[in-house]
């Protein structure tokens, strides 16, 4: 098949013939029909994700597509069924699985990080019977394909994690992939959404996602600027991009007894968080990691029902052979970029 990899951290994306995967007992191999470029998949290029351990490896771990080959010992799924997955493979059977936590199972895998991706025209995922979600038939593939990270990611975030509420004032800093969809999202749930980037194009984009208020960061105190706008600050705030100055910004623009929601990943080092305002505004500091296949019914049906409209996102599709060089370049290109094998 082919696959775009890369051989050094930083180094060359190449597009080049690799052997087909094949499926674990419990796992199976996947016809990819699209596959999202997202920024983690630039920090595993980078050397960013310890995950990432044997060399070559191929990035991509938002995708949808075809079942193509189940393993020996799947029994919920059969070659020809159209499918997503969430970007964290569960296991199932451990502590955190048990009580329904698949996102942050104790032996998750994931594609594109703890093997290899969905730059490629086929890509195996493990333990298919709790992991693979069944497409809506009228939904396309690349609508389904960025599920898998940004918009479920940003779904539980605020729905499930930050528990925005009518009325209530959200800030989104870093309206890339994730923080659109956040803006999306939050809008939908009929909070006051303020986007924060540094692009203008960007906060064009949160406009039209749902955004009322909107602050450019490069112009100064981008905190002050959102205190401001909401009076006294944010009941809710989200780091979707991941930078020491976004995750500050993020905490330091909240009211009091506010919620700060950190999605977007930050590199290795220290992250200076202000812990004395966390104190004296009684902030929650809340994580959040993707969301499980079980949880996708409820945001499956907001998109049938036409109250969110991921497929909105996506500003631009290519095709394989150029999957390395947008890579290479993420970040440059406002919205979601969507690979089409």
């Amino acid at each position: 098949m082919r696959a775009v990899a890369f051989d050094i951290f930083g180094g060359d994306l190449d597009l080049r013939e690799v052997p087909d995967p094949t499926p674990s007992p419990g796992g199976a191999v996947i016809k990819v029909e699209a596959t999202g470029l997202c920024r983690s998949d630039w920090h595993g290029w980078q050397g960013h994700d310890p995950d990432i351990a044997v060399l070559p490896h191929v990035p991509g771990h938002e995708l949808a597509g075809v079942v193509a080959e189940v393993g020996s010992d799947v029994r919920g799924w059969r070659p020809g069924a159209r499918v997503t997955v969430p970007f964290i493979c569960a296991c199932g059977t451990c502590a955190a699985c048990a009580t329904g936590d698949q996102q942050v199972c104790e032996r998750q895998t994931q594609p594109g990080f703890t093997h290899w991706g969905s730059f490629a025209d086929y890509v195996a995922i493990e333990h298919a019977d709790v992991n693979l979600v069944a497409m809506p038939e009228e939904m396309a593939f690349g609508t389904a394909a960025g599920l898998g990270c940004r918009f479920a990611t940003a779904f539980r975030a605020i729905v499930q994690v930050g528990r925005a509420r009518p009325g209530e004032w959200v800030a989104v800093h870093g309206c890339g992939g994730v923080g659109l969809s956040a803006v999306m999202i939050a809008a939908a749930t009929g909070a006051r959404v303020v986007a924060v980037d540094v692009s203008s194009e960007a906060l064009h984009l949160a406009e039209r996602a749902g955004a009322t208020h909107f602050v450019n960061a490069s112009a100064g105190d981008a905190a002050a600027q959102v205190r401001e706008l909401t009076r006294g600050g944010a009941h809710v705030s989200l780091d979707a991009l991941g930078s020491p100055a976004t995750c500050a910004a993020s905490v330091l623009g909240l009211r009091r007894r506010g919620r700060h929601v950190q999605v977007g990943l930050l590199p290795g080092g220290s992250t200076p968080v202000p812990m004395d305002r966390v104190v004296g505004y009684e902030l929650r500091v809340l994580g959040s990691h993707g969301m499980a296949a079980h949880a996708y019914p409820q945001m499956l049906e907001l998109i049938r029902a036409g109250i969110l409209h991921p497929d909105q996102l996506i500003t631009r599709r290519i095709g394989l052979p150029d999957a390395g060089k947008a890579l290479a370049a993420m970040g440059s290109v406002p919205g979601v970029t969507m690979i089409i094998p």
